[in-house]
């Protein structure tokens, strides 16, 4: 069975760093695209970055730009989210998804349960 766990939420200050984790398992990693997305209390879920396997690309959103760097170690089946300099508004529940076409920007086909980033002022 197809799994995506995300791990590395916590409660940080402003300014501070969090690296999320997403294990897979159950399916074939490498040939999947792997994306970060967050959904925040009355805010559009919105795509934070991803990483193609297929041609080595990577997204990042505006937002998290220069700030969020995301990384794979496929002998892990893993992908990492690392968050520096983390303000208020990256408060959201972070949830990573897999896209078996194996290229940013598709809807995703299996989705982890998601982790709990609070920032706090």
């Amino acid at each position: 069975e197809a799994q995506l766990v995300e791990s590395g939420g916590g409660l940080v200050q402003a300014g501070g760093s969090l690296r999320l984790s997403c294990a897979a398992s159950g399916f074939a990693f490498d040939d999947y695209a792997i994306g970060w997305f967050r959904q925040a209390p009355g805010k559009e879920q919105e795509a934070v970055s991803c990483i193609s396997h297929t041609d080595g690309s990577t997204y990042y959103a505006d937002s998290v730009k220069g700030r969020f760097t995301i990384s794979s170690d496929n002998a892990k089946s893993t992908v990492y989210l690392q968050m520096n300099s983390l303000k208020p508004e990256d408060t959201a529940v972070y949830y990573c998804a897999a896209d078996r076409q194996g290229y940013c920007g598709g809807p995703g086909d299996y989705w982890g349960q998601g982790t709990q980033v609070t920032v706090s002022s």
